[in-house]
């Protein structure tokens, strides 16, 4: 379980600013001394039959290896860190994985008769892991052994939605701040379509990921698809995975037409499907299972409604409700083609490759499933990658420090005499190779990025501007955004801590700012009734901002009503819980306790943002030009103040995932325009095929650094803008 020590770090005269820093108690070590437990690894590798499975996705690509260095182990589960070389610029504060402790020393000789008992106690307690992990394999094989035949399919999954779903330290936080608010009567509600594996297994439903089974990790992971057998509709994620080793039957969308054709030929793939028989170790058979193909397979866990009638999430409905379903198109088709949220076909060859033979070619899904999250957690961590895995446990992969650029010649060449490392990476070689697997990392998550902007693009698009009225004393116009699918709302999900919203900022012909709407504040929310700074009355409240996030609005248990980041109903009483409803919510047609204000725009439809720029603020100086950016974030700042007080996993504080999240943001669009007097004629701002389809922007930084607070000031200066009162 997850133990925090929270440490209030709050700036003077600021109360309700979010700086707010949380330390971990640091586990005590279980892997003290590398050399004996190296022993302990090879012999199990050899023992489960490891394979490592090669980044590219070639046909005939060999499984990827390892160095003998790489079989290493830890004499540390601290995160520990380093001080950068005197000529390399240090990390930003807040933007580091480690912290500044340095390697502890090696132990007097007096202490060797004690440590050489803590050694072989700590010894003792891995082989009792690593033989419960040999256990669980036989009842719910990792990805990373069906990635042994199926590369492709592997290394798409590796960097989706679907594999970052436990490792999500947002998700986990919140789970955490969720079943603490109710009093644990929240159960497992929410994890148990992030990790159906770790709920199965019967594991905490608060505990950190460096601690859970590493097939609990990987979230949604190959078996969870592939190893259900029923059509359990809409039960949201409550669904039960078939158990059973690799060579137990798995479910899948064609039958096992090509498997029998592997097996009519099994000494040419030197496959095998009973335990004990030299050979590759694979499933002996495919179960046809149509119900993978059609949307209400997605629909098992992408509509998710609470016991009271709460209705969380709406994807499914919305699809089931929407021009595409009647087209009978599927999820499917969209998610998982070979366009991100297009019709659009799929791709062709073979399913698997089973020691460098191939076998026939037939369609092939894309098992990328782009959308609107990214990852904060180290790229050792995430995507998951069998040859990291192999090389360093999590803990161990948390330590290496990729930013100051460990394993590169730039700094490998000048490091100062008295650096230390830890002592997983004091081996210049590890260090070489963990560089070669983080670069293939950031390819891979380059790579989905660039078909989550693909997706997002497709679904939140700009329409029109028009101009209502633009003379000396008035500056008013209208922006479209149009939902670009007709598959379902956008955004969709959990939509009400998507965030998604138009930047808009007019200038006048000097260049000086006389409006802005959609800005952030310096913690990186915009201004809306959660922005710490508008609580704080340091920054006025964006009274047009047009955004597409929706509201969680609770009925407090001594009546009236509030809006919410977590649809949690604030009380007196000292335990509050969830409860049904005591009378049928059809009666009021709403849940009692809890419901949302729905910001979505429906299936293909639109709406206009509708701006007026102060007439005190109009210089004169005409032309006026209007940037227009509409961004999307997967989730806002200010719900890392509702959930930080759980804890976050990997050691990360708040302040870093904060910065994280606003980096990871998109600027989908970005469209600048000179503000016509004519009102007759709007222009369009739809974008392309070409527009959608294009790479992302260059860079990590998706829009400058937020402006300084206004402040009241005289408007003699045109470069002034007074700020909306609110």
């Amino acid at each position: 379980m997850l133990t925090a020590n929270p440490e209030l770090n709050l700036v003077p005269n600021s109360p309700h600013r979010f700086y707010l820093k949380l330390s971990f108690m640091r586990s005590a070590s279980l892997m003290e001394r590398s050399a004996s437990v190296a022993r302990v690894m090879a012999f199990l590798s050899v023992a489960a039959g490891l394979r490592a499975v090669a980044l590219a996705d070639g046909p005939n690509s060999p499984p990827a290896t390892t160095s003998p260095s790489a079989t290493q182990a830890s004499s540390s589960d601290d995160l520990l860190a380093t001080p950068a070389p005197a000529d390399k610029a240090a990390p930003a504060a807040g933007d580091d994985l480690l912290d500044a402790t340095p390697p502890p020393s090696t132990a007097p000789t007096a202490e060797k008769a004690e440590a050489s008992t803590e050694l072989e106690t700590t010894t003792n307690e891995e082989a009792i892991k690593a033989h419960k992990k040999l256990f669980l394999e036989k009842r719910f094989p990792s990805a990373t052994t069906c990635g042994v035949c199926h590369p492709t399919q592997f290394r798409q999954w590796s960097v989706s939605s679907h594999a970052y779903a436990q490792l999500s330290p947002v998700f986990n936080a919140m789970q955490a701040t969720i079943v603490k608010e109710t009093s644990g009567t929240n159960g497992d509600f929410c994890i148990r379509c992030h990790t159906q594996v770790g709920m199965q297994l019967k594991e905490a439903v608060l505990m950190s990921n460096l601690d859970r089974d590493p097939a609990s990790r990987e979230g949604i992971t190959c078996i969870v698809c592939h190893r259900v057998k029923n059509d359990y509709g809409k039960v949201s994620g409550r669904t039960s995975i078939v158990e059973g080793d690799v060579f137990q039957p798995v479910f899948g969308p064609t039958g096992n037409k090509n498997l029998k054709l592997v097996l009519a030929h099994a000494d040419d793939y030197k496959v095998v499907t009973k335990p004990g028989e030299p050979g590759r170790g694979i499933h002996a058979d495919v179960v046809k299972f149509d119900i993978l193909t059609k949307p209400a397979f997605c629909g098992m866990c992408h509509d998710v409604n609470l016991l009271n009638g709460f209705r969380l999430e709406e994807a499914f409905s919305q699809f089931k409700n929407g021009a595409a379903d009647k087209r009978g198109e599927s999820c499917q088709d969209c998610h998982m083609g070979l366009i991100p949220g297009k019709a659009s076909g799929f791709a062709f060859g073979p399913a698997a490759n089973v020691g460098g033979k191939t076998t026939p070619a037939r369609a092939l899904t894309n098992h990328m499933f782009a959308g609107p999250d990214y990852s904060i957690v180290h790229p050792g961590i995430f995507p998951h990658n069998a040859v990291a895995q192999q090389m360093a446990s999590l803990r161990e992969w948390l330590q290496f420090d990729f930013k100051v650029g460990w394993g590169t010649d730039a700094f490998e060449k000048h490091i100062p005499s008295g650096y230390a490392f830890p002592d997983r990476w004091k081996s210049i070689d590890d260090r070489y190779d963990a560089r070669a697997i983080i670069d293939a990392q950031f390819a891979l998550l380059g790579a989905i990025k660039q078909q989550r902007y693909q997706i997002l693009r497709r679904g939140y698009q700009l329409g029109d501007f028009v101009v209502l009225k633009n003379d000396a004393r008035h500056l008013n116009f209208k922006v479209q955004v149009v939902n670009g699918t007709d598959g379902h709302g956008v955004p969709t999900g959990f939509d009400a801590e998507r965030m998604s919203f138009l930047q808009i900022t007019v200038r006048d012909a000097t260049g000086a700012v006389v409006f802005r709407s959609g800005d952030r504040d310096p913690n990186g929310d915009v201004r809306d009734l959660h922005s710490a700074y508008v609580i704080n009355n340091e920054l006025p409240l964006d009274t047009q901002l047009f955004a597409l996030q929706s509201k969680f609005i609770t009925t407090n248990l001594r009546g009236g009503e509030r809006e919410q980041l977590i649809a949690v109903n604030y009380s007196v009483d000292p335990l509050p819980y969830i409860r049904p409803n005591t009378s049928p919510g059809i009666l009021v047609a709403q849940p009692t306790g809890a419901r949302k204000q729905a910001k979505v725009l429906p299936p293909g439809s639109s709406r206009w943002a509708v701006y007026d720029v102060p007439a005190q603020n109009l210089t004169g100086q005409a032309p006026y030009t209007v940037n227009i950016r509409f961004i999307a974030q997967m989730v806002p700042v200010n719900l890392l103040q509702e959930i930080c007080v759980t804890g976050l996993d990997y050691g990360l504080n708040p302040r870093e995932v904060a910065d994280r999240i606003v980096k990871g943001g998109h600027v989908l669009w970005d469209r600048t325009l000179v503000i016509p007097q004519d009102t007759d004629h709007p222009i369009s701002l739809a974008p392309t095929e070409e527009e959608i389809m294009a790479p992302p922007p260059p860079g990590e930084v998706t829009e400058p650094a937020p402006a300084p607070p206004p402040k009241l000031t005289s408007l003699s200066r045109p470069d002034v803008v007074a700020p909306q009162k609110l």
